[in-house]
């Protein structure tokens, strides 16, 4: 199978893994909301409109597992 991405919301290689507690809804306007916390320490916001994303492929990836 192969896997597109739509999106990459973090990418910190060198980060360490500290997102947690996410939380995604999709409100009237059809904009998505995705809120998470950053290493524990900030809560992120990120709107999204779903119209706008475009499929690439992933590279190095063999999608979940």
């Amino acid at each position: 199978m192969n896997w597109q991405a739509a999106l990459v919301l973090e990418d910190n290689p060198s980060a360490p893994s500290g997102f947690a507690y996410p939380a995604v809804i999709q409100t009237g306007d059809g904009l998505v909301h995705i809120t998470y916390t950053w290493k524990r320490r900030r809560i992120k916001h990120v709107i999204i409109d779903p119209a706008k994303l475009e499929l690439r492929p992933m590279p190095h990836s063999e999608g979940p597992k």
